[in-house]
């Protein structure tokens, strides 16, 4: 189908939706919907071309004891199995994400962000221990909450601690945005293209590990430089209190578990993690269920209230479902199905193997992540995981630091970067950002450095 009349129109159609998906905050067109058309239209050019060349693929010769043997193959094989797969590995995705994305969503419901922003704000620090503070939360908290939340939550509370000091929030929002994509980086769950790799099977459970000081020394050489120029002084210290809602902590308890649950089934079990996942969104539920019941009353009891005087429930489990942020995984659908249909068509093996071939691999996944701060990672990860390459252990572990550290480059390179220019218009803007990004390509340069140190022994 490469040179084929489907071929062409599938590429073209994957060009201007994506051209869409770029200009998204000029045209006000949410990215889902450009994206999850054109993946189907693309499959839906596929199926034609394919039932107008039926005879082409109506019979498989193969060699048996010296005689050529005929079948019917229509329905085993071609385009059909493919998307059945596609839509195997889209779904076990989906849902991983669905339930992490609700998670937080019930976290947030019961103050657990707040009360952390409201307590950092009432500490009277000064802007360096700020900078410092807000930049080494968003590492740790990104391989758990994931890069966007961390993102935005700290850039929160940079912004409100920072007295409207323009030369505080914009290496203030570069520090978070760079330490949310390297911290999402040493994760499976720290970012979607961690993830993919990890259901993938590339790269294990713990090895992930190896990534670990890659992703801190990504964060630290920028966080250095941009901290000599963060000013003195100490802004007007917040007097809110927010405390967490009841429930909030066995909330936490069980979000962890349900990380370790998928863990254990991937790990333990050689079970899909979503089917953890799932699990985890059975506690929850049964969380949710048990709140309404019981714990609810004992908090208005102390709070000498009756009944609750909302119309819905706090603790209403499905309301955390319908906040979940389903543009995203949507455009996730999308993507994953346009770029199958080009790997279904060739053009990624195509392409994918030339661009190998010529720079090698350390090369080539150290130029993928620089791409990566122009063109969105998941594509990028997901056309890599489809080309067939046989990399070693190594080299997954590169382009799995490079896709995700690399949109640190520029402010819209990356989910968190897109979603911090939108805290603050006024000061953090794509070109603020620029100016920092000789010291974030530093760090780059770094991460790179120390990946192959860590990784000499692995093939």
């Amino acid at each position: 189908m490469l040179n084929s009349w489907v071929g062409y129109t599938v590429l073209i159609l994957f060009v201007i939706a994506y051209a869409l998906i770029v200009f998204e905050e000029k045209i006000h067109l949410k990215k889902s919907k450009p994206i999850v058309l054109t993946g189907c239209i693309m499959w839906l050019l596929i199926g034609i071309y394919e039932i107008k060349h039926e005879a082409m693929h109506a019979s498989i010769y193969s060699l048996k004891e010296g005689s050529t043997v005929h079948f019917e193959v229509r329905h085993e094989g071609g385009a059909h199995d493919f998307v059945e797969h596609l839509i195997a590995e889209i779904g076990g995705l989906f849902f991983f994400l669905l339930v992490a994305m609700t998670y937080i969503n019930t976290l947030s419901s019961l103050n657990v962000f707040q009360a952390l922003r409201a307590w950092l704000i009432s500490k009277g620090l000064g802007f360096r221990t700020l900078f410092w503070v807000t930049g080494v939360i968003t590492f740790f908290l990104s391989p758990f909450a994931d890069n966007l939340t961390s993102a935005l939550l700290m850039s929160t509370v940079a912004l409100a601690v920072s007295d409207g000091n323009r030369k505080f929030i914009v290496p203030a929002f570069v520090n978070i945005i760079v330490a949310a994509n390297a911290g999402g980086a040493w994760s499976p769950f720290g970012d979607i293209t961690t993830l993919m790799v990890w259901t993938a099977g590339k790269v294990p459970t713990l090895t992930f590990c190896y990534l670990m000081l890659p992703s801190v020394i990504n964060w630290i050489i920028p966080a250095l430089i941009m901290s000599f120029f963060i000013p003195r002084g100490n802004p007007e210290p917040g007097k809110e209190k927010i405390a967490m809602m009841p429930g909030a902590k066995r909330t936490m308890f069980f979000f962890m578990l349900t990380i370790a649950t998928a863990v254990s089934f991937h790990q333990f079990l050689d079970l899909p993690p979503f089917l953890g996942m799932m699990t985890g969104l059975g506690y929850l539920m049964f969380i949710a269920y048990y709140m309404q019941k019981w714990g609810e009353k004992k908090f208005l009891k102390k709070l000498g209230l009756v009944q609750e005087r909302r119309k819905v429930s706090r603790y209403e489990f499905f309301k955390q479902v319908e906040q979940v942020e389903f543009d995203t995984l949507l455009f996730f659908f999308g993507v994953l199905t346009a770029v199958g249909a080009l790997s279904y068509v060739g053009f990624l093996t195509f392409v994918g193997g030339g661009f190998y071939s010529f720079m090698g691999y350390t090369s080539a996944n150290t130029a993928i992540g620089m791409l990566s701060a122009i063109v969105d990672n998941i594509p990028i990860m997901y056309a890599v995981l489809n080309m067939d390459l046989t990399m070693g252990l190594d080299q997954w572990l590169l382009v799995t630091l490079t896709t995700g550290v690399g949109g640190s480059l520029l402010s819209i390179g990356s989910a968190a970067g897109v979603a911090v220019m939108g805290i603050n218009r006024e000061n953090y803007t794509f070109m603020s950002h620029l100016k920092w990004t000789p010291a974030i390509a530093l760090g780059y340069v770094g991460s790179i450095v120390a990946w192959r140190l860590v990784t000499m022994n692995l093939g």
